[in-house]
């Protein structure tokens, strides 16, 4: 097996970053017209900052407001639009379901794509693929492109006027990337581009992890404060980059699984998926029979910035036998990543391990 590891061809972040967005494309000989498929919150906070800058850059451009969820439906509204315009690039800007919506318009009408996230919330960004929902929001599948995108611009200006729950739903995703990275290199199960994972990607995966632990509650605070920080633009690269890198280029296992099997239950679906992951890690470490040491680095890191440890915390105060057994069939679908693991996974496992981790995280929440 080849090994294969990918990444954007430019990454660039720092505060007011949205300014030289139109130099920082036609360095890449990015032309327009350019298609926006934008949030509320982008249109909002950068509406005259992409006429300015895209502007000097000679570039037109249009707004497409996303409607809110990445589905099929959506990505062929935006398709229409972009091909009404004659759009010669995509930008996406806004969080992890407006990009994967961005990168799948471009790569169905095979055209660049510039992804601009607004919040530190996911993976997305960086990556070559889209996870696809149905209207309703419930799982559908993983969407793999052909390259990843031309330029990710992240405006750490913009992340810290988001809502700090966000950055720590980035957290979540990236908490569980050093853990499925370690667990498919271990397995030699190939990575998400289909080949082996270099050493380089499970470095940047293992950085990840300890950049989480030493800069993601001053992070926090930095965010609650609306400032921007050297810990902030450490825990961006961590939440954008390193795990956008890391997940790629070695795998995912049981934690994204348990996160699709999850988005079954509606309840859920109030929830990021950042912290729809999070709980998924706590049922990996389970499964996997992790050292108690692990654990309890987990939960003290994930109690500390607020992400779930309990079923509750992910809208789950009810759980029937029933949709306990849905949750853990959906995870262990063919062709899941829960099947990265080196032993067979069964449905039962699934939910032994759902509901071993709640119990862990009910624990820690009254020793607290």
């Amino acid at each position: 097996m080849l090994s294969v590891f990918c990444s954007p061809s430019r990454y660039t972040q720092g505060k007011n970053a949205t300014g030289v967005l139109g130099q920082e494309m036609a360095g890449l000989g990015l032309e327009g017209p350019a298609l926006i498929v934008a949030g509320k919150s982008a249109i909002r906070l950068l509406t005259d900052t992409w006429k300015t800058t895209l502007a000097d850059a000679k570039i037109e451009h249009m707004v497409f407001p996303f409607g809110g969820e990445c589905s099929l439906a959506e990505i062929e509204r935006a398709k229409t639009m972009a091909r009404q315009h004659k759009a010669q690039v995509i930008i996406g800007a806004g969080g992890g379901k407006v990009l994967d919506t961005a990168r799948a318009v471009a790569d169905d009408l095979a055209l660049p794509v510039v992804n601009c996230p607004t919040v530190a919330s996911s993976d997305a960004p960086c990556s070559a693929l889209s996870v696809i929902y149905t209207e309703e929001g419930t799982f559908q599948e993983y969407r793999f492109y052909r390259k990843n995108p031309d330029l990710v611009l992240v405006d750490t200006q913009v992340i810290a006027q988001g809502p700090p729950r966000l950055l720590v739903a980035g957290m979540g995703d990236a908490l569980a990337t050093w853990f499925e990275a370690n667990t498919c290199v271990a397995g030699h199960v190939p990575n998400m581009r289909g080949g082996a994972s270099t050493r380089s990607a499970l470095t940047l995966a293992n950085l990840c992890y300890e950049t989480l632990l030493a800069d993601g509650a001053e992070a926090l605070r930095a965010v609650r404060n609306q400032v921007v920080t050297p810990a902030l633009e450490r825990l961006v690269e961590a939440n954008t980059l390193l795990s956008g890198l890391g997940f790629e280029s070695s795998g995912l296992a049981a934690a994204h699984a348990v996160h699709n099997g999850l988005t079954t239950a509606p309840a859920t679906l109030d929830y990021f998926h950042g912290e729809r992951v999070a709980f998924g890690l706590l049922v990996q470490l389970v499964l996997e029979g992790q050292p108690q040491s692990v654990l309890n680095q987990v939960l003290t890191f994930a109690t500390e910035v607020g992400l779930p440890t309990t079923l509750a915390e992910v809208g789950l105060t009810q759980l029937p036998k029933d949709l306990l057994e849905r949750i853990a069939n959906r995870a262990t679908a063919e062709g899941e990543t829960i099947h990265n693991e080196p032993f067979e996974v069964t449905p039962d496992m699934v939910v032994d391990a759902i509901r071993a981790a709640d119990d862990l995280g009910q624990c820690r929440q009254k020793q607290n």
